[in-house]
């Protein structure tokens, strides 16, 4: 960027693929995506770094950028619209009677949402009547769907396609939790959009997600890949309705803690510090 310019440079990095673009994509196209994140700390030498999580920032030290050149400032979530059904609104826009979780979000084979199928599954062997619930698109879509006809699960797994904001509003209220089983995120705001809607989440404990959930406070976060793991967290909120929640009220507790505007004001700061330092 030297040649560039002589002004301050800020970056703003809300995730880095690193190796695993090689599960996701083909390796003529994962291999162009992780040569061209190599060379970020040479070519961006000068710049300031923003970063949406701890656990980019942590990535980007291990890359070889200074921590001291990092600042991590956390997505904000619109707690006035994505809030806790209103007491007396319409009964199904409540908490499911049925335990029913949720994925929403791309279809994508790094998403890990085979292993929501699959804990769903396991989870019923010992409770029938749970509910999976995915909203969505993605080119992993007939994977997953020929996997949920494997397994036997047609009547309690629903593909919903892609839903509304008034809908995704809905179902977020609806769940008992939202399942996020991703292998690595920037930050995971639909652990942050349901937590204000006072639903937890249960999600691997990977980059990113371990960011959003608070381990027994806002939900749960779970060994990546292991679908015993996260059916027995499902069945733990599944038994225990007051455990949920209070999970709930915590998650809600913890979003109004983050807001856009204040996401706004820090970034403000860290570019007014970036030009009087330059």
């Amino acid at each position: 960027t030297a040649g560039l310019t002589d002004g301050p440079i800020g970056v703003i990095i809300p995730h880095l693929f690193g190796s695993e673009i090689f599960r996701e994509a083909s390796l003529p196209s994962a291999l162009l995506v992780w040569l061209a994140e190599r060379p970020i700390p040479r070519v961006y030498r000068r710049a300031s770094f923003h970063a949406i999580s701890d656990s980019t920032r942590d990535d980007l030290v291990a890359r070889g950028v200074a921590r001291e050149r990092i600042v991590v400032i956390h997505p904000g979530v619109d707690a006035s619209k994505f809030t806790p059904a209103p007491a007396g609104a319409d009964p199904s826009n409540h908490r499911a009677t049925e335990p029913t979780f949720l994925y929403i979000g791309r279809l994508r084979r790094y998403k890990g949402v085979e292993f929501a199928i699959r804990a769903l599954a396991k989870a019923r062997e010992r409770r029938a009547g749970m509910r999976l619930r995915i909203a969505g698109r993605g080119d992993d879509q007939p994977r997953l769907r020929q996997l949920v006809r494997d397994l036997g699960q047609e009547e309690a797994i629903r593909f919903l396609g892609f839903v509304s904001e008034t809908e995704k509003l809905a179902l977020l209220r609806h769940a008992w939790a939202n399942i996020f089983p991703s292998v690595k995120e920037g930050w995971g705001i639909t652990n942050v959009e349901a937590a204000a809607c006072a639903t937890p989440s249960i999600a691997s404990d990977s980059p990113g997600l371990r960011d959003s959930v608070r381990h027994g406070e806002t939900g749960y976060l779970v060994p990546h890949g292991v679908p015993g793991a996260l059916a027995d967290r499902m069945l733990e909120l599944a038994d225990d309705p007051e455990l949920t929640e209070r999970l709930g009220r915590q998650a809600r507790q913890f979003a109004e803690r983050l807001s856009w505007d204040g996401a706004a004001a820090q970034t403000e700061r860290w570019l007014q510090r970036l030009v009087e330092t330059s």
